[in-house]
């Protein structure tokens, strides 16, 4: 690159802000994070903390660049609930990679499909209905499947404590005579 920078200021200053935390637009994990090993003190001596798409570590205008809507957009997003970010000590506002999609998914809902913002937070309170309900189908499964694990261990510490010298049992076969019962006189 000569030196000369294309595009609008603000749109370079907001790549400039997401390069100096570390962060690649594009890089590593969806939304930008950076993969395993990538974030912030990993190479130096101190001990490397993981980035997820759950980190907070986008300021309101990276935020806005990498959604593609106005930070006074967030903002409002903010104020109705359909993407909330973690706050700062100082009440700033940070958004995560989850956060940068799901404004993404409200911007899409919102132009392409034509749902208002009370629909569309409706559609967000059910799909986070949905996920908590599918973890906690996954919970029980889990737990059936230990259960049937002891279960089946009982069993087993039953069966290895049987006697070898007990005579198995036979099931009598049923028929269809007839007996009859005479009593003594």
């Amino acid at each position: 690159m000569d030196g000369k920078r294309t595009g609008s200021a603000g749109q370079d200053r907001s790549q400039d802000r997401a390069r100096s935390i570390g962060v690649g637009l594009g890089d590593g994990l969806p939304g930008g994070v950076p993969g395993p090993g990538r974030g912030r003190g990993a190479g130096r001596g101190g001990a490397a903390y993981q980035l997820t798409e759950l980190t907070p570590v986008y300021v309101i205008s990276v935020a806005a660049q990498l959604s593609g809507l106005h930070p006074q957009t967030l903002r409002q997003y903010d104020r109705l609930g359909l993407v909330c970010p973690d706050r700062t000590a100082g009440r700033g506002r940070r958004y995560s990679a989850r956060d940068i999609q799901q404004l993404r998914e409200v911007q899409r809902l919102s132009q392409e499909e034509g749902i208002n913002l009370a629909g569309i937070k409706r559609i967000i309170e059910l799909e986070n209905q949905v996920t908590a309900l599918q973890a906690r189908v996954a919970e029980l499964q889990g737990e059936v499947a230990s259960a049937g694990v002891a279960a089946s261990q009982r069993e087993a510490a039953v069966h290895a404590s049987y006697r070898r010298d007990l005579v198995p049992y036979q099931q009598v076969q049923a028929s269809s005579a007839l007996v009859v019962w005479r009593p003594k006189r």
